[in-house]
This record gives C-alpha cells, structure tokens and sequence, in this order.
C-alpha cells in the first residue's frame, strides 16, 4: 500500500498536536507495511524519520513548479483567497516579529516575474499570508499527483485539503481527508467563511473522511451537511513510550501542589475558566501552585488576568514547551486539567496518564467519550472545576486509584490501534 500524505506540520518542528497525531500514525503505519510520502509546505531533514520519505517545495524543480497554470491558479483564488490575518500558534510577541517578516517575504514574492514558483515562502506557519500558502501548497498537490506512484491520497486537516483535491484531480486515486478539528472548534459560532468553504469543499470531494471522535462527526454532519455514511470516527492514541522519571520531591515548591494547564493559550482551549478556578480553589487551598505552560494570542491577556487578580505567586507561565519539557511537567504534576471549550479529542490527557496524574477534562471534548476514569465537568461551570481540583488534591487515594485505572486504559490506546484502521480504510478505497 502506498499512499500520497499531506500535512502542514511534523516533528521535530511542532504548533500543537497535528504534528504529533500525524508522527505517531504515520509510525505504525510503517509498522503495518504502508509505504507513505509525507508532503509538507517545508522542507525538513529526512535523517530525523526513516519510517517515511518527507517531500517539501523546495525538492521540486522549476518546470514542475511551473506546471500548475496560472488559469487554475486563479480560479482556484477567486474562490477562497482573502487578505487576512489567522494567528493561532502565536503570541503577541512572535505575531509582531512575524508580520515584519512577512512583509519583507511579500515584498520579494511580488517582484518575482514568476508568480507560482513553489518556493517563494511557503514557511509553513500560521500567520497573515496563511491562505496565500494553503493554495500554493495545492500546486504541489497537482505536480505529485501526476509524477508520484501510490494508491491513495490521505490529507490532514483544511490547510491540506485543496492539494489533496488536486492530486485526486489528476491520478483518480481515492483521496481520503483526516478532520482533527474543525472551523467551529477554533472559532466558535465566528467562523472564517473562507475557511469553513474550504473544508466543505475539501468534505464533497473526499471519498472518505476520517473524524477523531463522534463530537467531531456530528459538528461534520450538522453544520458541514455530510452525509454521515461517508464519516468513520477514528480515535486518537499515543505514542507508547517510558516516562521521563522524575521525584516530585525535587520540585522547587516545597510542600505545595501542582496543577497543570498544558495547550495554546487561546480560547479554544478554555485558559480563562482554567484561570477563574484557580482564584476559587486558592481561598480554600492556599498551598496550590498552577502552572500554564504553551504559548497562544491570549497569553498576554493571562498573564495580566493573574496580575489583576493578584495571584502571581501562585501562578507560573512556562511558554512553548519541547517534548522534553512536556514530559517533565507532566511528571511533576499533581493534576492535570484540560477545560476545552471545543475539543475534537485531545491528546494530552493521555500524555498525562503516562506519570499516573489523575485527569480533570471538559465533557466538550472527544476523549470524554473513551476515558472513563476521568472527572468530567462542562468547561463554564468553573465551581464544579474548582470543586474537583480541591476534591482530586485533597483525597490522595481517589487520585492514586484514577492514575492506576488510567495506567491500564493506556495500554489499550497506542498508536497501533487507530493506525489498523487507517490500514483497513486504505484497503475498501482501494478496492
């Protein structure tokens, strides 16, 4: 089985969890026997993954650039592109170092007689020129669809999907689209049309789509109106690896404990109620310390929050974490909270089982469906946060007994798993 992937990011150079679904499928899809090509808006070293062959913009000569026309191009452009500015892996010091680069990278990009070369930028980020990259992207689409051997096309989330739909266009192979969150997951009800029409586009032309929880489905069905015999829900896993060991007894807090925040510091995720707990748990337990630890557009509105509410001892801004640090703050942790207003899965509490961290996750989350011994509370009810924060601190056996349970449900939930599925819907497409 061979098979056509495009994704927008993949280790080591990560912006939240699609990268990291993406590796540890990818994986044991090799495991399996799948020979997959990697496509990704930017060029990345192949040493690091043997398991796969990585193909970026810059592999591709000049004449395949220019074999994407201008016409298709255009066309392509009046429907969907926009001068807009789409930041979510960012905060407000990056955003502003970034939009200088941007507009000196814009600049360049005008003066070049050949408008569509594939390697004028495509940087593979999340900024102000992020739709002017999502159609380029497509071009490569088109130009490894018709040079390219496989059997089926498997894109990843919006910013793929216009390539996919190209080399579909041109090899008729079956093109099968992986929804890992949708436009109303990061936005709420104030979704970027241009974004919905594109992964609505991206939904009528797939042959099949793959959803990472039935929450997810359902949004595809209501608000996207599927068919709902074209979606199959495939949970997510995690990557089975030992944890990081680490004496909680070594923390720099003596005596106080831990509670983890660990996610894009943006609405999605739910920061702000994160916050509010914390102020309502703290009259009661004044020895908690709660830690954030991410990067996102509403850091700065944190960071000033805690100040305002006078907490700042009490509070700890960590910034984007590496794998490493990830794994170390989890392993330090004493609870692990996860208040997503909008969680299509969420792979982090399964991170934090790994170090037997009991688990408090929003009932608007995918996993809630498959992690049975979890608290679950709905992300706006922040007394019943704050309640089970102090209840999971305070009884030390019902949060030993949920880390254990956790500890088994894990074994269960490797990437191995979802990736035999992926195997079996390459094999109906194909067939």
């Amino acid at each position: 089985m061979k098979v056509l992937m495009f994704g927008w990011e993949f280790p080591p150079l990560l912006s939240g969890g699609l990268g990291t679904a993406c590796y540890g499928l990818t994986k044991e899809l090799a495991n399996l026997g799948v020979e997959i090509k990697m496509v990704l808006p930017k060029n990345m070293d192949q040493s690091h993954h043997s398991h796969l062959k990585l193909i970026g913009p810059q592999s591709l000569s000049v004449s395949e650039q220019e074999e994407f026309e201008e016409e298709q191009y255009e066309h392509i452009s009046k429907r969907f592109m926009v001068d807009t500015i789409i930041n979510p892996y960012m905060n407000e010091d990056t955003y502003e170092e970034y939009m200088e680069r941007v507009a000196v990278a814009e600049k360049k990009r005008r003066e070049k007689k050949d408008s569509l070369s594939l390697d004028m930028d495509l940087s593979g980020n999340y900024g102000h020129n992020l739709f002017s990259e999502v159609l380029r992207f497509s071009s490569i689409g088109k130009v490894l669809g018709e040079k390219e051997d496989f059997d089926v096309i498997h894109a990843h989330d919006w910013l793929t999907f216009l390539a996919g739909i190209e080399a579909k266009r041109v090899s008729n192979k079956p093109l099968i689209i992986h929804v890992h969150a949708t436009e109303y997951d990061r936005s709420g009800d104030n979704v970027s049309q241009e974004i919905y029409d594109i992964e609505r586009y991206g939904m009528l032309e797939a042959d099949k789509i793959v959803a990472v929880s039935h929450r997810t489905k359902n949004m595809i069905v209501e608000k996207y109106h599927i068919d709902p015999e074209k979606i199959e829900v495939v949970y997510n896993g995690v990557e089975q690896v030992t944890a990081v060991p680490y004496n909680r007894e070594r923390r720099p807090f003596k005596g106080d404990k831990m509670v983890l925040f660990l996610g894009r510091i943006t609405h999605q995720k739910g920061p702000h109620y994160f916050l509010d707990a914390a102020n309502l748990v703290l009259k009661k337990m004044p020895n908690v310390r709660f830690v954030m630890a991410g990067a996102g557009d509403m850091t700065r509105q944190m960071i000033e929050k805690i100040a305002s509410m006078k907490l700042a001892e009490r509070f700890h801004f960590t910034g984007f974490l590496n794998p490493t640090e990830r794994e170390k703050a989890f392993a330090m942790s004493d609870l692990y909270v996860m208040p997503s207003v909008s969680e299509p899965f969420g792979i982090t509490p399964l991170e934090a089982m790994k170090y037997n961290v009991p688990i408090i996750i929003s009932k608007q989350s995918g996993i809630a469906e498959i992690l049975h011994h979890a608290l679950k509370v709905d992300f706006w009810d922040v007394e019943k946060l704050a309640a089970g924060i102090i209840s999971l601190l305070e009884d030390k056996a019902m949060g030993e007994s949920m880390g254990r349970n956790n500890k088994k449900f894990l074994n269960e939930v490797g990437w191995h798993v979802p990736a035999e599925q992926i195997r079996r819907i390459y094999s109906d497409m194909t067939n």
